[in-house]
């Protein structure tokens, strides 16, 4: 098939675009390459996609535009010379923190840029639109496991609420076009070619240095860490198996995370959460060496725990989580050393 993946010079849409491309499906890449973290990474993940697609299906198998999605021009051109089978939208301005500094930023790339999308699926009759929505929509609930037939409206950070206003977007043209949507809610993702702004990425640099790190919340945050490889093959088996109507949905009763119309909203994590501090020692084993930690309390915008509750996704496409801390661990350090040449 021929898959639009946006965002694929960022972390998860890199692996997803790298997947579909060794099995055989053609692909088609937007990215703006922003600065928001050091764009060398983003250029040595687009080179190894080209070097995929010429192994795989040869060079008309990968097509990258360099484009910003709240070009709505672009975007329609796009849709229109490509017309895409499936649409995976893995582009956002990223981090839950910035969004407490510039908040238009999310704005432009997670509500313009996503409304761009919306309506290039309707007028294109696209099959399927699968995309990233996040834990951090849960905010201040603190039920958890999270469920997504609980409601998730007490965001925290001007992120989250994006986010969320993606999911309560996606469903508006599900009923109204009938188009086809999935929402994945993200939980803490890890692994080789992760974003250095994120807290593996910035642990690894300071072990290997012998600097300090910053463990916030004095360590006890609690995070359903899910490596990239088990990430990667949740979000295309969800993209595989196209969103349909509930037949079970009742109105006065209305399930947050399904409709009687195309809608389906996901939780995809690990579902085995562990505490900071272990994760942290996971690292110390995998570097052979102890970390300097600087304690210090619960930033502004975080929750101290976050817990996926993932039988919706298992039951919907048969998607099970197979990595633990440990060996994910273990495969980013040496991916992380290898990089870096450390």
């Amino acid at each position: 098939m021929k898959f639009l993946v946006t965002g694929n010079a960022g972390f998860i849409g890199f692996h997803v675009a790298k997947r579909l491309l060794e099995r055989g499906d053609e692909v088609i890449g937007i990215d703006n390459v922003n600065d928001y973290y050091d764009t060398a990474i983003k250029d040595a993940r687009l080179a190894i996609l080209e070097k995929t697609a010429e192994a795989h299906g040869g060079k008309n198998s990968y097509h990258f535009i360099r484009a910003n999605l709240a070009d709505r021009a672009m975007v329609d051109t796009c849709f229109k010379t490509h017309k895409p089978d499936r649409v995976i939208n893995l582009a956002a301005q990223a981090g839950v923190r910035y969004s407490l500094i510039n908040p238009h930023a999310y704005v432009e790339s997670n509500i313009v840029a996503f409304t761009n999308l919306l309506e290039a699926c309707r007028h294109n009759e696209t099959a399927h639109l699968t995309y990233a929505s996040t834990s951090s929509v849960y905010g201040a609930d603190t039920a958890i496991p999270y469920s997504e037939h609980e409601g998730a409206n007490h965001p925290l950070q001007f992120y989250a609420a994006t986010k969320r206003a993606n999911e309560l977007m996606a469903h508006s043209y599900s009923h109204l076009f009938k188009l086809p949507t999935t929402g994945l809610r993200f939980f803490t993702v890890y692994g080789p070619w992760g974003r250095p702004d994120m807290a593996p990425s910035l642990f690894a640099k300071a072990i290997a240095a012998c600097e300090p790190i910053k463990v916030f919340n004095n360590g006890n945050h609690m995070r359903d860490f899910t490596y990239i490889a088990d990430i990667v093959e949740g979000v295309i088996r969800a993209s595989d198996r196209v969103a349909a109507p509930n037949p079970d949905w009742n109105s006065d009763k209305p399930d947050p995370a399904s409709s009687n119309a195309p809608y389906r909203i996901f939780n995809i994590g690990n579902s085995t959460p562990v505490e900071l501090d272990t994760f942290i020692r996971a690292m110390e084993d995998a570097f052979g060496k102890k970390a300097i930690r600087e304690l210090l309390p619960l930033q502004p915008g975080d929750v101290p725990s976050t817990w996926a509750n993932v039988k919706e996704l298992e039951r919907a496409v048969g998607y099970k989580p197979a990595t633990n801390v440990e060996d994910g661990v273990n495969a980013f350090v040496t991916w992380y050393r290898t990089y870096h040449n450390v």
